[in-house]
């Protein structure tokens, strides 16, 4: 088995050798540092109006401008970092944790427990997932934690399908049948030896699914049925600027817009990377 040190020398190696993994991971790691420190960084309060500063271009004083109530992009465009990221962790872990179970025992056990398994999420994947979104949203109400929910859920059949698939095969291999030789339960199996050989594909459709889920989220307050304003989120500050940029006020949607495509980018490339790093032929 691989040291500590060796598996980190080895990500270093694959990250160093592609400049958009290290864009990747500066951004990621950027992102995640906002989100935890955005407050703190903000240059002013990102819900204090200035009706005596309305819809400032970029300057010195305001680098992103300002909106039609005064307010500062730059802050909003940062605090609104740990909403949008917030929502994603919480739904993709949700689906994670759920789909992986959901279908490793799908996978492992078979039966008539993975036909209805694999029915039920090929019947979710039918819709298109923004829609199957809006309608729960619509149905549950457009709070956070129904935003969440619906983001979840969304997300789902990726981990079933995913888990399923690779369990499955993996189920018939020979280290499979020694392990249950050697007297290992079936819940003992799935943990220390099945999940373990499936996770490096898994992290990988996490951190993509990551970016999806930001963008969901956003599109949803985008249209109304995600969180509300006044609250700074990068979805609710595009719908807002795009009534202003027909004027000439570009500057309220590029920011706010730049950043949510810079996440869903940045989580898209963190997925190739960890797909490098985790392949076991570059080791």
């Amino acid at each position: 088995m691989q040291s500590s040190s060796s598996i980190v020398s080895h990500a270093a190696r694959i990250v160093t050798l592609n400049w958009l993994s290290v864009a990747a991971v500066a951004t990621v790691t950027i992102m995640l540092l906002l989100a935890l420190f955005g407050p703190m960084l903000a240059p002013f309060d990102p819900y204090a109006t200035d009706l005596g500063h309305v819809l400032l271009p970029p300057g010195p004083t305001h680098w992103f401008g300002t909106d039609q109530l005064g307010r500062d992009v730059l802050s909003r465009v940062i605090v609104s970092a740990r909403l949008d990221l917030f929502i994603a962790v919480c739904a993709v872990t949700a689906s994670f944790t759920i789909g992986v179970s959901i279908g490793g025992l799908s996978g492992y056990l078979g039966g008539a427990f993975d036909l209805w398994t694999s029915r039920i999420a090929e019947m979710l994947q039918v819709f298109p997932l923004f829609v199957l979104a809006m309608a729960l949203v619509a149905a549950l109400g457009n709070d956070l934690r129904n935003v969440i929910l619906a983001t979840a859920i969304v997300n789902l059949p990726f981990y079933v399908r995913l888990a399923r698939v690779e369990i499955g095969v993996l189920s018939s291999q020979l280290f499979v049948e020694a392990a249950r030789v050697a007297g290992n339960g079936d819940g003992r199996i799935i943990a220390r030896v099945l999940l373990p050989n499936v996770m490096p594909n898994l992290m990988i459709q996490l951190s993509v699914n990551l970016g999806w889920a930001i963008l969901n989220a956003a599109s949803l307050s985008f249209i109304g049925l995600g969180i509300r304003p006044p609250t700074a989120e990068w979805g609710i500050m595009v719908a807002d600027g795009a009534a202003q940029a027909m004027a000439g006020n570009w500057w309220l949607v590029v920011f706010p817009g730049a950043a949510l495509a810079l996440a869903v980018f940045a989580f898209n490339l963190l997925g190739d990377a960890l797909r490098d790093i985790l392949d076991v032929r570059s080791r």
